[in-house]
């Protein structure tokens, strides 16, 4: 069973038939290659020819002994004869070099070409020296509120309970496709988190000691939303008796990223207007990995509402920050070719909710600004700030 993601499409579209690569990234199972069919259909319906339409699947299980010259071998006898050919690859970091060899075929045949990949390191600076102003990235991400409804459609559920499932069993596709409860649904977050783990860190960055990696990757995914540090995680261990450097702790915390566990979310000093180089959070790829690791409690509720919002405003290519004003904190910053607005996340909105919005008040611009609230009895308007509901402010066409 397909369900279109069109968002993912429509990002795609200005691109298409242009020489420039497409590189999707995303964590694993977050349905790249289910917008690779979807790519499939477009083409069809484009009146490309099925002969000119090349996919591969990269997989570990399948590369044994298949290396860049391979893979070039391969594909350009793929599009030998043939004008104009579409290669979709997916899942290309499973093949060394691979830049090198998409890089040749864009020059030699200006082939269509679009890859997946699950790993950042297709963004890094050896890619962007070879596809020099040849490429465009388009993050994936897990379903979005408006997605798990559309992936839902029929289930009797409303729209209440459906948003409470959504925060119980996060958006992976896999997830919401299926008949699950939540138990089983954290199970399937395990497995993907566990071969994200295996297959992307461990082995390819050969980590010796793998009792302290999982358990500086525990201490992150537990403190999602909370500032720390490389030193603050080492003192940490220091004290449970285990000796890992600092440096090592910033690899891991790369790797992570890398491999898109965890976003990382830098602090932005509006006053001075320059980012900071400290006191970042971060926040997970879906909220599911952290009940996956610690299971369901409902004191992680403020974690997991920041974690949200925080992905649902880069599902709409804005740039993230935590906001510093003087000794206040903005929750999000978030920024987009000009446009701003300022979000504050709370689950409940207490009778004086000045505290809400006193650190939005302070702000001096007038750019939108917003409390977020699972608290349907606080929603309105407060001197200019609006108090909204997650759905609707999940759900909003625009902000």
């Amino acid at each position: 069973m397909m369900i279109l993601r069109p968002d993912y499409l429509d990002a795609i579209r200005p691109f298409m038939g242009i020489p420039m690569v497409k590189i999707l990234t995303g964590i694993r199972r977050c349905g790249k290659s289910t917008i690779f069919r979807m790519l499939l259909e477009e083409l069809a319906a484009r009146g490309v020819p099925q002969e000119r339409i090349i996919a591969r699947r990269y997989t570990e299980m399948e590369l044994d002994g298949f290396d860049q010259r391979s893979m070039y071998e391969d594909l350009k006898a793929a599009v030998e004869g043939k004008d104009r050919c579409c290669l979709l690859l997916d899942e290309v970091q499973e093949v060394n070099g691979w830049e090198k060899v998409v890089n040749s075929l864009l020059e030699s045949t200006g082939a269509d070409i679009y890859v997946t990949g699950s790993n950042s390191k297709l963004m890094s600076s050896e890619i962007s020296t070879y596809l020099t102003g040849r490429y465009v990235a388009i993050p994936v991400f897990t379903l979005s509120f408006r997605e798990y409804l559309a992936f839902k459609k029929g289930s009797g559920l409303s729209q209440g309970e459906l948003l409470e499932e959504y925060l119980r069993r996060g958006g992976f596709p896999l997830v919401a496709l299926g008949d699950y409860d939540d138990r089983a649904a954290w199970q399937l977050a395990e497995g993907i988190y566990h071969t994200v783990v295996s297959r992307d860190i461990v082995k390819r960055h050969r980590v010796a000691r793998q009792d302290l990696f999982d358990r500086v990757v525990r201490f992150v995914i537990e403190n999602v939303g909370k500032t720390f540090s490389a030193n603050s995680v080492s003192t940490f261990l220091k004290n449970e008796h285990r000796s890992v450097s600092v440096e090592s702790i910033y690899n891991y915390l790369r790797w992570l990223e890398q491999a898109f566990i965890i976003y990382r979310c830098k602090r932005y000093d509006l006053q001075g207007k320059a980012v900071l180089k400290t006191q970042e959070k971060y926040y997970l790829a879906d909220v599911s990995l952290k009940y996956a690791l610690f299971g369901y409690n409902g004191r992680m509720r403020s974690a997991v509402l920041e974690n949200v919002v925080y992905l649902e405003l880069r599902r709409r290519g804005y740039e993230v920050y935590i906001g510093k004003l003087g000794e206040k904190e903005i929750d999000f910053v978030a920024d987009r070719q000009g446009d701003r607005l300022y979000v504050q996340a709370c689950v409940t909105i207490p009778e004086d909710s000045s505290r809400e919005t006193d650190n939005l008040l302070a702000i001096p611009d007038n750019y939108p600004k917003y409390v977020v609230t699972l608290d349907r009895l606080a929603v309105g308007n407060e001197n200019g700030i609006r108090i909204v509901h997650l759905a609707d402010f999940l759900l909003a066409d625009a902000w």
